[in-house]
């Protein structure tokens, strides 16, 4: 359904990016951020599933400014690169280049973010500063930033059995944030990743259900 694209940064250098385009008038349009282990089949399968109900979809990839394709496997070597890359990108580049593919597709109509695992954080920032509502699914970097004053709305994910993000840290981002919604699952993390024993059959088809059901109302109107 979809294709490769580039993409303009707020700098000199272009990026690329997974573009699928909705049928038809789209509802909206929505940026899904990356794992560490960058623009993988799964985030392809994600963008399209959204274009596949109604929203034009992007997913930009982040590490182009480092190093091309980059594409990990879901192994310890792999989480080692990604976690690598991820420091080296800093999360501000990161938020600049949402806001530039949301540039992108914003003859869509309403824009929102929907991001995973450190994209989670980046979905976060994107509502705080940049005032795009989003979805954070299991954003085991979230807490440094929940004093911040939101510009937009964002749902949160977590899965109880998620030990990167303890139960205390869930319950911060219902003290700090008491507006948002922030939901909880019998999962572990990366709960929605099909590609692997992480995968949560359950979990993953509600969190996409309230998913759906936040942009319907944030993005579309409904």
């Amino acid at each position: 359904m979809g294709q490769s694209i580039n993409i303009p940064t707020s700098g000199t250098q272009c990026i690329g990016g997974y573009l699928a385009r909705a049928q038809g008038k789209p509802k909206g349009g929505v940026v899904v951020i990356q794992e560490i282990f960058g623009v993988t089949a799964h985030i392809r399968e994600m963008a399209d599933r959204f274009a596949a109900v109604g929203y034009t979809a992007i997913a930009p990839a982040f590490f182009d400014h480092l190093e091309t394709g980059a594409e990990l496997p879901y192994d310890d070597a792999g989480m080692q690169r990604g976690k690598s890359l991820i420091t080296e990108l800093g999360l501000e580049r990161a938020v600049e280049d949402v806001a530039s593919a949301a540039e992108a597709i914003g003859s869509a109509g309403r824009i929102g973010t929907v991001g995973y695992c450190w994209g989670g954080t980046v979905a976060l920032l994107s509502a705080l500063r940049l005032g795009l509502p989003s979805v954070s699914y299991y954003g085991a970097r979230n807490l440094p930033f929940l004093g911040e004053k939101p510009k937009a709305p964002v749902m949160f994910h977590f899965g109880e059995r998620d030990r990167s993000i303890p139960p205390e840290a869930v319950d911060k981002h219902r003290e700090r944030l008491p507006q948002m919604d922030v939901y909880t699952y019998p999962a572990g993390h990366a709960f929605n990743r099909d590609k692997d024993a992480h995968y949560d059959e359950a979990s993953a088809r509600l969190a996409w259900q309230r998913t759906l059901a936040f942009f319907d109302k944030e993005l579309a109107g409904a």
